[in-house]
């Protein structure tokens, strides 16, 4: 599995197909939504979704900004890692929790 940073979105890729993807698009000069986490259901349970989320952590510390969560499957992984918390704006749980439909 390839993790495939672009802009504001990682992809989970195999074999040039898409098999997941978590966006987080600009909601500030450096503030982000982390709105949407979608895994292929042959890969749910094995961890991808998690990857994601951890990624898209690492590459807002790497460019030094911060989110809001409004992804139920990201807000969930936050609040089990709470080390990686450090990314989140002040009062992230406090955000609507509502996932972007689709995919």
């Amino acid at each position: 599995m390839e993790y495939r940073v672009i802009s504001n979105r990682i992809t989970a890729v195999e074999k040039d197909q898409v098999l997941g993807e978590i966006t987080f698009p600009d909601c500030g000069p450096e503030t982000v939504v982390i709105d949407h986490t979608w895994v292929d259901p042959s890969l749910r349970r094995q961890g991808v979704a998690g990857q994601l989320v951890k990624r898209a952590a690492d590459a807002l510390r790497s460019t030094g900004r911060r989110a809001r969560v409004t992804c139920s499957y990201a807000r969930d992984w936050f609040e089990r890692h709470p080390e990686e918390a450090d990314v989140l704006v002040d009062g992230w749980e406090k955000d609507h929790a509502a996932c972007r439909l689709g995919r």
